[in-house]
């Protein structure tokens, strides 16, 4: 009963009207949401840009300062390992002289002066070319200080400025070396040049006051990946190592510097770059709320507009169900439903003609379905006769005579049979029906009338249009060998071609054939399109032509080959699927 019940009310709302609003309310909710979230994602997009070029805007301000610095930096250990009083200084050093006290502490404050100059330095120091420190005055050297490693690196840049980073002595500083090449002794190296740097002289780069908003943080590594400045929280530190940034709630933004090589990095939540998008969203859900209840009641509206006459329409054509079929009146309305109501009265006075009609030719069908059983006494009569005739001969012993009469009966009751389920037969049927209608014409021509049917075994089941090849026979037997003097051969072969898709079958006799215009004439008769007798033939020639068409198509044709006392040769193809 419930099922019953939903069904019915389901089959009250599947109306034309209610299809139709369907499919409106639909399309404009497609559309709505469409073009909502279409607005929200290209808003949301700019958003996005606009806010990543102002951090790629400060990231670039702030490696600026930092180049500065660098630069600044740079400057200032070129001339501290040039001074005239360090070259003199070292160069006595390497010439293996020995330095004094007082020279020493004159290096010193040369050194010192220059730390007026740069706010962030904290010390100098300077080492030999065997590694032994000058000063500050202790007994740790420069392995001990910074390593092996970048002892090397220092080698390798050859008079250039390194930095190394963090101290490994204190993390409060940063430490940047250089070698020290004696111009007055073929650049050689003369040794070695260490200062170290605040690590809060870098904040003066002014990342706090370029921030975007109160939630971005800033990370400066140097070349080897270590931390120049951070105000990264430690939780935040897995975002730098997303693969898709997409996957993250944060925008990291990131630049290298092609001076330093030293990385800035900006991370900011997506959340803060967007906030103006919130109030658009709720703009574009009340904009699509309020649109939506006008289009429901346009669509209402409209929908009813056009499915009011069509219901009437409806109710009308129900009105056929007793049996009559009323005209419809004229509705005012679109043309196309005015031509819908004229088609349909047009189409109510055909139907009652038609009814009519159909009336009148049952009684006349059923006149000549009562003259058609009259019709069959006839056959049955004359099979009932040959069969009484059949044993009558077997008594006698006249068993060729009586084979005669048997084949005879078959030929009639093969021919004679007009059931539809005796429309098609397979081919083993109609070459058996042949094998027969040649043993009765042996009877007539004796040793003069020989056969031969080739037709493969798997073959035989293929079905075709009863009597289709029987009269090709006939047509030989009686024009081919029938005229001739002497011993005739009929032959009825079948090939497979087209890839074993179709089946040629051809019937040939060695009879007197056919002059060129005889098979002119012939040729002609069987493309006139209608059917009747060919000359003298049991079954037209131009019948089983046009069956052949009808059955498979007008493509399809008998190809006749003749010449003048070899003989004639007709064949055809037809696709093995029936």
């Amino acid at each position: 009963m419930p099922y019953l019940y939903v069904k019915q009310k389901m089959a009250r709302f599947n109306t034309l009207r209610n299809q139709i609003l369907t499919i409106y309310i639909f399309v404009m909710t497609l559309v709505l949401l469409f073009v909502g979230v279409i607005t929200f994602h290209i808003v949301s997009s700019l958003l996005k840009k606009n806010a990543e070029e102002q951090i790629q805007q400060t990231i670039t301000q702030a490696n600026g300062r930092l180049e500065s610095l660098y630069k600044q930096l740079n400057s200032l250990t070129a001339q501290i390992v040039t001074d005239m009083y360090v070259q003199r200084t070292f160069l006595k050093e390497v010439q293996g002289k020995y330095l004094s006290f007082e020279e020493r502490q004159y290096l010193m404050q040369v050194v010192n002066s220059y730390q007026t100059y740069f706010d962030g330095i904290q010390s100098f120091e300077l080492y030999t070319n065997d590694y032994k420190r000058i000063f500050p005055l202790n007994e740790m050297n420069l392995v001990e200080r910074v390593g092996v490693e970048w002892i090397q690196e220092i080698k390798k840049q050859r008079g250039k400025m390194v930095w190394i980073g963090q101290d490994p002595k204190s993390p409060h500083f940063f430490v940047v070396a250089r070698q020290i090449r004696l111009t007055d002794h073929s650049f050689s190296s003369g040794g070695y040049l260490l200062v170290r740097v605040n690590t809060d002289y870098f904040q003066f780069s002014g990342f706090s006051e370029q921030k975007i908003n109160n939630q971005s943080y800033t990370l400066v590594l140097d070349e080897k990946g270590q931390k120049i400045f951070s105000s990264l929280p430690a939780y935040l530190i897995h975002v730098l190592y997303v693969k898709k940034k997409e996957e993250t709630d944060y925008m990291v933004v990131e630049q290298t510097s092609p001076l330093t090589k030293w990385k800035v990095i900006i991370v900011t939540p997506l959340e803060e770059l967007i906030k103006g998008v919130d109030i658009l969203k709720n703009a574009i859900i009340l904009s699509g709320t309020f649109g939506f209840i006008i289009f429901f009641a346009f669509s209402f509206f409209l929908s009813t507009i056009v499915t009011r006459p069509i219901l009437k329409l409806t109710k009308i054509m129900h009105g056929g169900r007793n049996g009559k079929l009323k005209l419809s009146p004229p509705i005012s309305s679109t043309i196309e439903i005015d031509e819908l109501i004229e088609t349909y009265n047009s189409l109510v006075n055909d139907i009652n003609h038609l009814i009519q009609m159909v009336y009148e030719k049952e009684l006349v069908r059923s006149q000549a379905e009562l003259k058609a059983l009259q019709a069959q006494i006839n056959p049955h009569f004359l099979f009932n006769t040959l069969d009484a005739l059949y044993w009558s001969l077997i008594e006698r012993d006249e068993e060729e005579l009586a084979k005669f009469v048997l084949n005879m009966a078959e030929l009639f009751r093969y021919t004679i049979s007009h059931s539809d389920q005796d429309e098609w037969v397979t081919i083993q049927e109609e070459v058996e029906h042949i094998q027969r209608y040649m043993e009765v014409m042996r009877v007539r021509w004796g040793e003069r009338l020989v056969w031969k049917i080739n037709v493969p075994d798997h073959c035989l089941h293929v079905r075709i249009p009863k009597l289709l090849i029987q009269p090709l026979v006939e047509n030989a037997v009686l024009h081919g060998i029938g005229n001739k003097t002497g011993i005739g051969t009929v032959s009825i072969s079948m090939t497979e071609c087209m890839e074993g898709n179709e089946l040629l079958i051809k019937v040939q006799d060695d009879g007197n054939g056919m002059d060129e215009k005889e098979l002119k004439n012939l040729k002609e008769k069987l493309t006139s399109k209608t059917v009747s007798s060919v000359k003298g033939s049991g079954v037209a020639l131009m019948n089983v032509n046009r069956r052949l068409q009808l059955y498979y198509g007008e493509e399809r044709e008998l190809l006749i080959h003749s010449e003048a006392g070899k003989g004639t040769c007709v064949t055809f193809q037809i696709p093995k699927s029936g």
